[in-house]
């Protein structure tokens, strides 16, 4: 089955309600205003199977000139354009600027419908059509087929759907595979259901039960219900005008510009960089002047910053821009957007959105570039540049929230040579020239290490971390090491592969020193401090010595200033193997070693804690 959406556009009565009621049979003139006065005030709905396999949404939109912001809100989504243009009036303001907002949104496929042919003879008929040929000339609608019809006699409304039908065919589906988003805008109570936001769902799909997040407020919520154009479905995708049915919240804390999207997946948006054309038919569009600006349904007030430096952006002329706006939306690398003059509120130019979190700070020279090349990036390219320009690189779930692709297509670039992809304990990209450096950088911080400290078996694994990778991930240090051929990580310890400790004539004898001190001493040993006194050595170098015979486990420390050699506690582990199983108190242990109580406790608490005895009450257990 194919979905599309399709939306009316032109001037008020020139009969795009009365169109859209001909082609469907339902009335999209919901509001009491709206019969009352014969105008459209708000978007309206309707539905038509056209063939067995092409199911239409309509959205009727607003042709007064105060009710354009109604009217972009429907346009925003829709896929094939209907723009109408009555055959008694030709075309008039807001025909004008409808096109100009449709063509800026980015609209391809469209017909133009000549309406109330039933008002004119085949003269002004005529006329009519080369007045539009002329107008739509070098744009969108150039080829765009031209249909006249009346929705009071029928007559060609045949010849409407059949070229609807072949529009329909052609024109680029949403995509139902990527994430879930559908911009809200209606919200209402139904009786028996509760809590109804409707809009069309731009991209992906929704389910029942399945959790959504209301964006930009961050609530979490429960689907109950779905609907597509009255009927009730496990499943609504990409392309479908779809009803939601959410528990647990009221319809006055859902308003139109909201976006209901997944749950956890993207992050509100403050400012972002575009492409931008202003009309030329629009003033000078200077440096930080406030406009309206509309995306999706959202309408948001904005302050532009030009970004190649000038003043103000000439009539007619396109640039780079930044927009500053004053409440968060959901916005991602793509959408389109319309802009309105802050008063007079009218539409001045549009855009594309390129970058939804660009640098606070670069040069004038580097912003251009940086843009001309997303403004022509592959999603490869655009994965690149911002895993390059991040510190430590990106995880997929923030390239996902950044750019909108899937984490399937991410990891998919991930496979390319100019990256690093860690699959876990997280899906991590680093930019590889720069993941290159650092393992040289690191290389170069070690062999300092060593050549500071040639005792140490190497650096700390906390230090290097903290002094060369301060906020980066947890993995990015192993997966440096792991890259590396020359880095060895041994326990908590960085050294060089190459890095043997070598010591010195009189290193070695003070290292024979120590050890023969704490092993002729058996369990009565020496205060510390005496012992490396002895050594003949400086302190720094005697204490280095000591880590080397603890690192060899030759001597074993239980204390601050209590070392043991290793021989002595093997006898004394021997000493309780022949007791297994009894239990013992500090006086039986002091007998047992001949050693003073100064000596027993530390010796008892270090036996502990290795699980060779366990303390109960008074009394101690040989395990």
């Amino acid at each position: 089955m194919i979905f599309i959406i399709a939306g009316t556009a032109g001037h008020i009565d020139h009969g795009k309600t009365a169109l859209v009621r001909a082609l469907t049979g339902i009335e999209t003139d919901r509001l009491a205003e709206e019969k009352r006065r014969g105008i459209s005030i708000d978007i309206g709905f309707a539905h038509l199977n056209l063939t067995p396999d092409i199911r239409i949404g309509f959205v009727d939109v607003p042709g007064h000139e105060r009710f354009v912001k109604n009217m972009l809100a429907g346009v925003a989504g829709i896929d094939v354009l209907l723009f109408v243009i009555a055959a008694d009036e030709s075309i008039k303001p807001q025909t004008r600027e409808h096109f100009e907002i449709c063509r800026l949104l980015g609209i391809r496929q469209g017909i133009v419908v000549l309406t109330k042919s039933d008002l004119v003879d085949d003269d002004i008929l005529g006329l009519v059509r080369l007045e539009v040929e002329e107008f739509v000339a070098g744009s969108f609608l150039e080829d765009a087929p031209v249909v006249a019809v009346s929705s009071t006699t029928g007559a060609g409304l045949d010849e409407l759907k059949a070229k609807l039908t072949e529009a329909a065919r052609k024109a680029i589906r949403k995509d139902p595979a990527r994430h879930f988003r559908l911009p809200v805008d209606r919200s209402f109570s139904l009786k028996g259901f509760g809590t109804v936001a409707t809009g069309t769902l731009v991209s992906g799909a929704v389910t029942v039960e399945q959790e959504v997040e209301l964006y930009p407020t961050g609530r979490r919520l429960r689907v109950r219900n779905l609907q597509v154009h009255g009927s009730t479905v496990n499943r609504a995708s990409a392309g479908q005008r779809t009803a939601v049915n959410l528990a647990a919240i009221e319809p006055s804390e859902i308003a139109r510009g909201m976006v209901l999207a997944d749950a956890g997946r993207f992050h509100q948006v403050t400012r972002f960089d575009s492409s931008f054309e202003l009309l030329a038919s629009a003033k000078p569009l200077k440096n930080r002047a406030p406009v309206h600006l509309h995306a999706g349904t959202a309408e948001v007030e904005a302050e532009v910053r030009l970004l190649d430096g000038a003043t103000a952006l000439a009539p007619g002329a396109a640039g780079y821009v930044r927009f500053l706006l004053r409440d968060p939306v959901l916005l991602l690398p793509g959408d389109r957007f319309i802009v309105r003059m802050f008063s007079p509120v009218v539409t001045i130019g549009g855009g594309r959105v390129l970058d939804i979190e660009p640098p606070a700070r670069l040069k004038r020279e580097s912003v251009r570039t940086r843009l001309e090349t997303l403004t022509a990036a592959t999603p490869a390219d655009v994965v690149s540049l911002y895993v390059r320009e991040a510190p430590w690189g990106l995880d997929v779930p923030a390239l996902v929230a950044r750019t909108g692709f899937t984490a399937e297509e991410i990891v998919k670039h991930a496979a390319a040579p100019n990256f690093v992809y860690l699959a876990a304990p997280a899906s991590w990209l680093y930019d590889r020239a720069a993941f290159d450096k650092k393992v040289d950088r690191l290389k170069t911080v070690v062999h300092a290490y060593h050549k500071a400290s040639p005792l140490a078996p190497g650096m700390p694994r906390e230090e290097l971390r903290t002094r060369e990778l301060a906020g980066a991930p947890p993995a990015l240090l192993d997966a440096l090491l792991n890259q590396s051929k020359v880095l060895v990580a041994v326990g908590e310890v960085v050294r060089l592969a190459t890095h043997k400790v070598a010591l010195q004539q009189d290193e070695s004898q003070a290292l024979e020193k120590i050890e023969a001190a704490f092993r002729d001493a058996g369990l009565s040993v020496p205060a510390l401090p005496e012992v490396l006194a002895k050594s003949g050595v400086e302190p720094a170098r005697s204490r280095s010595l000591l880590q080397i015979l603890m690192r060899d486990r030759k001597l074993i420390r239980i204390g601050d200033d209590l070392v043991f050699h290793r021989s002595a506690m093997d006898t004394l582990r021997a000493l309780l193997a022949t007791h297994k199983g009894e239990r013992f108190t500090v006086p039986t242990f002091k007998d047992w070693t001949g050693v003073s109580r100064k000596y027993a406790i530390p010796l008892l608490e270090y036996l502990d804690r290795e699980h060779v005895t366990r303390r109960e009450g008074d009394e101690r257990l040989v395990l």
